[in-house]
């Protein structure tokens, strides 16, 4: 069985945006499941807003990656599937429904994230982009 989840990848400074759930210790990058017949693009923008309370600006995102692994919490196979864009926003960032906080990790804080996230930090960090 697979999660099938779109996140947002956005980075600042070496830095990327994460967020932490109400109840939750793990950091996850913002995002979360497609509804019944969403896009990819439609699923995002939804997302984004519903938990941080900023617009995607339309035609702004790019297809960065699709990374799979072991979905945190659940029974052994059960997978999550990131499909990760990056995009442009307008707004100021603020925590909604069930985040509770955002933060800006860097690769030292790679053991505070889940596990897809993990081999996304991995990846950033081979590409130079997160330090």
């Amino acid at each position: 069985m697979e999660i099938d989840k779109i996140a947002l990848i956005n980075i600042k400074d070496g830095q990327v945006l994460s967020t932490r759930s109400k109840g939750k210790v793990n950091y996850y990058l913002p995002g979360g499941k497609r509804e019944s017949e969403e896009t990819d693009e439609q699923t995002l923008i939804r997302e984004i807003r519903e938990e941080l309370c900023v617009e995607i600006i339309p035609g702004s995102y790019k297809y960065i990656g699709t990374f799979k692994a072991q979905s945190d919490g659940m029974k052994d196979g059960i997978l999550v599937k990131m499909t990760c864009y990056s995009a442009k926003f307008k707004g100021l960032l603020k925590p909604n429904n069930e985040i509770e906080e955002i933060k800006w990790l860097n690769y030292a804080d790679i053991m505070t994230v889940s596990a897809v996230d993990k081999i996304i930090f991995d990846f950033l960090k081979d590409k130079g982009e997160l330090e």
